[in-house]
């Protein structure tokens, strides 16, 4: 599952408690990443996934679940 996978990249990435991210999580206000933690995840995320995320759709995701739904958008097309 996307939701899954997600999860892992972004605790593994931004060293916090799985228990922090579920879908509604805003990953700069929730987690705190700042801009060098959300560019680590991107390449963590497109490595993963064999997509890529240019910066003009990556401002928009701003939660986990505008992550899952821009993956499954991707991978569905």
């Amino acid at each position: 599952m996307t939701f899954e996978t997600v999860k892992n990249i972004v605790v593994e990435t931004l060293q916090c408690d799985a228990d922090e991210v579920t879908m509604e999580t805003n990953i700069a206000e929730d987690l705190n990443a700042d801009s060098l933690d959300i560019v680590e995840l991107n390449m963590a995320i497109e490595t993963e996934f064999g997509i890529s995320i240019s910066d003009e759709e990556l401002v928009n995701l701003k939660t986990i679940a505008d992550i899952v739904g821009y993956i499954d958008e991707k991978k569905g097309a």
